[in-house]
This record gives C-alpha cells, structure tokens and sequence, in this order.
C-alpha cells in the first residue's frame, strides 16, 4: 500500500534514523498527553521505551541478516513484551481508599513498547496509526467515560466522619433520597473512623446533589467519590 516506503525497509543508515526518530515522536506524543494529566510515567518514559523497543528489534533483524546468527529473531522483542510488565506494575498503585490508580498509564507504555518494537521493525503505518489511535483514546475517550461514569447510577463514596452516632445520621439521610446501600465497609482509626459506600441512585438524583448533602452533614469530616 505504502509502496513508497519501501526502501526504509531495509537495515540502512537513513532507515536506522528514521526509525529511531519515528520512536521518539510516537512514544513522545503518548508520554506529552500523559505528563500533561500528572501521570507517573510521563514524556522522557515513553520516549526511552519506545526508544529501547525499537532498538531491539533492529538489534534482531541486524543478527539474522548481516551476522548470520539463525536464531529467532522474535525472542528479544517477546522479553521486551514481557519485561515492560515491570515497569508498568511501578506506575500502579492503591490508594489507602483502596482505589486502583495507574493501570492506563501502564497499559499506555506497554503498547508504547510494542509502537517501538513496530517502528524498529520498519512497520512505520502500524506505528504511525497505532499511536493515533492512543492519543483519540486518551484525549477524546476520557471524556466519554466522564460522561459514562457521571450518569451511571452506581456510586462509590468514601467519607470520613467523627463520631459512630454521625454514621447512623449519614445512614438515615442516605436512606432519605432513596438510596440504596449496597454494600458498606467501615475502619476505625483514633478518634476519626471512614466507611467505603457502594450505592445505587434513583434516576433524579444526581452525584452532585447527594455528594453536597453528605459534606454538608454534621461530624462529616470530608466525602470523596471513589
């Protein structure tokens, strides 16, 4: 299809550039949209990943054709699959609220790794699109699962409260706007205690609403959506 990149196919100087310069912009292009929204893994992460993906599978294509070492060509690129596991389990952490954090950003670099490995083997379409493809997903696709997750009436909320009596006041103003609680968790620590909420709003009740009347509650320290 892309007759005209043929040529860059082949292990030379100019293809050798242009991969590597190919693996820095896609990886570069992930990593901005990640540094740009805090994430752990950010611009100079992606880069050397995509970077040191490419360079290995340049490194096997460079043993098979030109040291005639008949090996599997394939088997630096699989570590590199199954080694990015552990930098991507670095980005993923939980919360003492018990929420999971991280695990886009290492899905993120783990497909940034197989982008290198793309660009390194001179599959420039796959690498080009791919990336695209990412960037849609983690700029536009954000937005509608904002929209997904505000008008789902599934609700997680963990609240942090002084006293046992505020949980039973907390309980019964719950119970007043026709929530149902479907699950409860609660950890007593000092003088302050917190419970995790799994809750099912009715259709008219929005998060925001039933968030405002929870930290406007006497002895609710703070309420955060989980």
């Amino acid at each position: 299809m892309f007759h005209f990149l043929d040529p860059l196919r082949d292990i030379t100087l100019l293809s050798v550039l242009v991969r590597l310069v190919l693996a820095v912009l896609c990886g570069g292009l992930i990593g901005i949209e990640r540094e740009h929204k805090r994430r752990p893994a950010g611009f100079r992460t992606h880069i050397l990943i995509c970077l040191g993906a490419a360079m290995t599978t340049m490194t096997s294509e460079f043993l098979f054709l030109y040291l005639q070492l008949y090996t599997d060509i394939a088997r630096l690129g699989a570590s590199v699959v199954a080694g990015i596991g552990f930098i991507g389990a670095g980005t993923i952490i939980v919360t003492k609220r018990r929420q999971v954090k991280g695990l886009t950003t290492a899905a993120g670099l783990w497909t940034c790794a197989i982008i290198g490995l793309a660009a390194g083997a001179g599959y420039y379409e796959a690498a080009v699109i791919v990336t695209a493809v990412i960037l849609i997903a983690e700029i536009f696709f954000s937005k509608f699962e904002y929209w997904v997750i505000t008008n789902s009436r599934n609700l997680n909320i963990f609240v942090e409260y002084s006293e046992s009596g505020n949980l039973d006041d907390l309980i019964r103003l719950i119970k007043v706007n026709r929530v149902v609680i479907l699950d409860l968790e609660i950890t007593r620590s000092g003088n302050n205690s917190s419970a995790i909420f799994q809750l099912q709003l009715p259709r008219k009740l929005s998060h925001d609403k039933l968030m405002t009347d929870i930290s406007s509650s006497e002895g609710i320290i703070s309420v955060e959506e989980l």
